[in-house]
């Protein structure tokens, strides 16, 4: 059975959409990805953009969303936050994960790939205790 899970940031822009990245790739066909921003920006970063682009991912193919976009895919086995704090809302799921990864946005190429990186732990880790 399809594990369904959901990242949640605050722009729905960086840290969720590659978090979400990660679920596809590495779960493949056994996981639903979503992701969601309790303020999204409207927008994927192009840095998000370029840093997965190096991994072979095109996140280019993304749509920044809100929680209201998603909700419809609820119940989820596992709804992760990650910097949206009192602004990220009750989901249907599971278990409810907080990640303390810090926002990349505005910061360098090589600081942005340590962030991807870690996120791609994190989703490696989340996915082996499914």
């Amino acid at each position: 059975m399809k594990k369904k899970l959901l990242f949640v940031c605050v722009e729905n822009s960086n840290r969720s959409q590659m978090s979400q990245a990660f679920a596809t790739i590495l779960g493949g066909v056994d996981v639903e990805a979503y992701s969601a921003g309790s303020k999204p920006s409207g927008i994927v970063n192009p840095k998000a953009i370029a840093a997965m682009r190096e991994l072979g991912y095109d996140l280019g193919l993304h749509d920044s969303k809100s929680l209201d976009e998603v909700k419809s895919f609820a119940p989820f086995d596992a709804v992760v936050t990650m910097g949206c704090g009192d602004a990220c809302p009750w989901m249907p799921a599971k278990q409810f994960i907080d990640w303390q990864i810090p926002d990349p946005k505005h910061m360098e190429p090589e600081q942005f790939n340590e962030v991807r990186d870690f996120i791609k732990g994190k989703v490696k880790d989340l996915l082996a205790t499914l």
